[in-house]
């Protein structure tokens, strides 16, 4: 392992044959949208984006949205602490949402468990009921099963957690990406750190080397605490941003990294050229160093202190950045939209 160049197809997740493979399953969920044509209900959007999109009719539409915290799981039990991965559980869905210009306004969460376990079930909800706070959703109800022969991880204490999202959106307010034009900015978003994502490369390259209780040089954490940082919610101040500002296209950076921007101009003569990225917090550089990972790969699969990114156009800006910078989050203007497919940092086709 110590002169081997880790990719996160390594460590079992491989971005390319995922993304084949949802292609495939897009094909065949794509034949029920005409069970809905000329009802309410009618099927707005492809499968591929941020959310789907029904309408309901009166100039109103519906997203919805669903995901997990992944193997984030794995690091809550080594830590034996279950008060956060709720949290994630609500950004990833909530983030995601958002992307397509919706509200979100409820919630559904569904946790399977190695053994019943009251005491984590609550504090695992304790987390949901924070993030709902910070996204302004309400819980309305979910779901708990109990499967021993399914569910591993560490222990007694193993469990999945997953979660559904739903919002509203004026159909007249979508935002697909298609406003999307040449010489747009691309504003950044700071992260709150390596988010939901990602995990089981860093796992791999970290673990394998340090304990989880380990105090390591550059962190201000020990490695599971840094690991368990939840993910920012960036709810509140993207609507603020559409209510007040003009966007061509919003983007969560979760899974693929940076490639997840090219959803946002598919089909298109459009790319991102990104050349003022900031400097990555210490958490990326130590996954890097240990893993011998390459920058492509790194901007494939982590977000590198960007968690969320604005396009706009140039004359907007500034505003979005004062927004953002009012609530003491910090925002970089790290690129622009360019003639070309392809999304490239530092001249490095990432996507």
């Amino acid at each position: 392992m110590k002169n081997r160049r880790w990719t996160y197809a390594d460590a079992g997740v491989n971005v390319k044959e995922i993304k084949s493979s949802q292609r495939d399953i897009a094909e065949l969920l794509k034949q029920t949208f005409s069970n809905r044509e000329g009802k309410v209900g009618t099927v707005l959007e492809e499968i591929g984006h941020y959310a789907g999109l029904i309408d309901i009719g009166k100039g109103s539409s519906l997203a919805l949205h669903t995901d997990g915290v992944g193997t984030k799981v794995l690091i809550a039990q080594m830590m034996n602490k279950f008060d956060t991965v709720g949290i994630d559980c609500i950004a990833m869905n909530v983030n995601d949402i958002i992307c397509v210009g919706a509200e979100p306004i409820a919630f559904l969460d569904y946790i399977a468990l190695k053994r019943l376990d009251e005491s984590l079930v609550r504090e695992i909800t304790k987390g949901l009921v924070t993030g709902a706070k910070e996204a302004s959703v309400a819980i309305v109800g979910g779901e708990t099963a109990i499967m021993p022969d399914v569910i591993e991880g560490e222990g007694d204490k193993a469990f999945d957690l997953v979660g559904m999202v739903l919002g509203v959106v004026d159909k007249r307010q979508i935002i697909t990406g298609r406003n999307i034009r040449e010489d747009d900015v691309l504003i950044g978003v700071e992260s709150s750190g390596i988010h939901s994502n990602g995990l089981s490369l860093a796992r791999k390259m970290l673990l394998s080397k340090y304990k989880i209780q380990d105090n390591v040089m550059g962190l201000d954490e020990s490695l599971g605490e840094e690991l368990l940082k939840p993910t920012k919610i960036y709810v509140k101040l993207v609507l603020e941003v559409l209510r007040k500002v003009r966007v061509s296209g919003l983007a969560h950076i979760t899974g693929g990294g940076f490639s997840k921007l090219m959803r946002l101009v598919k089909g298109r003569d459009l790319g991102f050229r990104i050349d003022d990225m900031p400097e990555a917090p210490p958490i990326f550089e130590l996954i890097q160093k240990e893993g011998r990972i390459s920058k492509r790969e790194m901007y494939r699969t982590f977000n590198m202190g960007i968690g969320f990114c604005v396009v706009a156009p140039s004359s907007e800006s500034e505003i979005i950045e004062n927004i953002f910078g009012e609530h003491n989050v910090k925002t970089y203007v790290i690129g622009q939209v360019v003639k070309g497919s392809g999304v490239y940092i530092d001249k490095v086709r990432v996507d």
